[in-house]
């Protein structure tokens, strides 16, 4: 017991003597590294100590080269740990490395956070990414900004549309040139329907279409969507009914007249489509185009079903029409309810939204 008490004794004043001289380096080597990892392969054991004790170097610290061989040291660490299967142990290294807020801080934590999504740890991830946008500075790796990653990780997650209107609002702010911003007009949009701000959502819309050419995933008809909508908003509406029977009965009356001005005022002005029912992918539609039914009115009378056709639903529903004009006489007049809640008058009305050529599939 008295020779353990001595020892300890003179272990302090040997710490108390370092501490004075302020030898950082004589510290470590008698306390021993901060870090101490192992791992299975032997050779990678000898780089990992290498790579260790360039970060609990003393005398490395003195030099202003520090910062960056620290980054090196712990990038190499991390990803030795991470192909031994420690992911955990190198989240939480590079975190630590992290609370010295130096140069690299953002890079740290956009590494720590990297590995714990790799972990199914989106929830930590996600606050790793928020503290680098809102307190650190950007900086890059790999050429590539860290805060646009981030965003467009933060982006990628299933957040409230509240927080994916700040993050995309955010990206498109800040880099209005990355191939993302394109289709972020879009999807900001449609976060913007949910929280039921119409206004903006149709003036994301509308700067969408600017970006003609773009992809936005899982939405393989984005344009089309977006033009309907900015068409349909800045039209006089003149043209929709509450009412699905008195719009049949109007196209009706102006095809026995053989009418063609008349048909022109039923069409939908926003996104009326004619097309086969055999045409693959999205509708096209031809809104910008004068579709003349005179054209196609110059053989005997046409003929209008009496009703509906019976597969009719709440949204839907077609009038079987024979005797046009061209190769196919037998056309399928198609109505759609409206779904515009920005204007709750229209929102739910009827149009005569397009044609489809030929006999309807079974």
């Amino acid at each position: 017991m008295k020779f353990t008490i001595l020892r300890a004794a003179s272990l302090a004043v040997v710490l108390a003597a370092l501490f004075v001289s302020c030898d950082v380096e004589r510290i470590t080597d008698l306390l021993g590294p901060r870090y101490r990892f192992t791992v299975s392969d032997r050779a990678l054991q000898k780089e990992l100590d290498t790579a260790l004790s360039i970060i609990s170097s003393g005398s490395l610290k003195k030099s202003g080269y520090y910062p960056l061989q620290r980054m090196l040291a712990a990038r190499r660490i991390s990803s030795i740990l991470i192909a031994d299967g420690q992911k955990a142990q190198a989240a939480r290294f590079l975190t630590s490395l992290a609370d010295e807020h130096d140069a690299y801080e953002p890079w740290y934590l956009f590494s720590a956070a990297g590995v714990y999504e790799s972990m199914g740890g989106a929830p930590i991830a996600r606050i790793f990414y928020e503290r680098i946008i809102e307190t650190l500075p950007d900086s890059s790796v790999d050429g590539v900004s860290i805060h646009r990653i981030c965003l467009a990780r933060l982006l990628a997650g299933g957040l409230p549309p509240e927080k994916k209107v700040t993050w995309y609002r955010e990206f498109i702010r800040r880099f209005p040139d990355a191939e993302e911003t394109g289709p972020y007009h879009f999807l900001l949009a449609k976060e913007y329907e949910k929280l039921g701000q119409w206004v903006a959502a149709i003036e994301e819309y509308r700067r969408f279409l600017s970006y003609f050419g773009v992809s936005v995933p899982g939405y393989p008809d984005a344009f089309a969507q977006a033009r309907k909508i900015v068409e349909f908003n800045d039209s006089p509406k003149d043209w929709t009914y509450r009412d699905l029977n008195e719009l049949v009965a109007g196209i009706r009356k102006a095809i026995m007249a053989r009418s063609a001005s008349s048909l022109r005022k039923y069409m939908s002005k926003a996104g009326f489509f004619a097309m086969s029912w055999y045409k693959e992918g999205a509708e096209e539609a031809n809104s910008s185009v004068l579709f003349n039914f005179s054209n196609f009115m110059t053989r005997g009378p046409i003929q209008v079903a009496s009703a509906l056709d019976p597969q009719i639903n709440e949204n839907e529903a077609f009038l079987r029409t024979s005797g046009w004009t061209g190769y196919i006489p037998v056309w399928y007049l198609c109505f759609r309810r409206i779904y515009f809640p920005a204007d709750p008058r229209i929102h739910g009305n009827w149009e005569w939204a397009g044609i489809y050529f030929g006999e309807k599939l079974q």
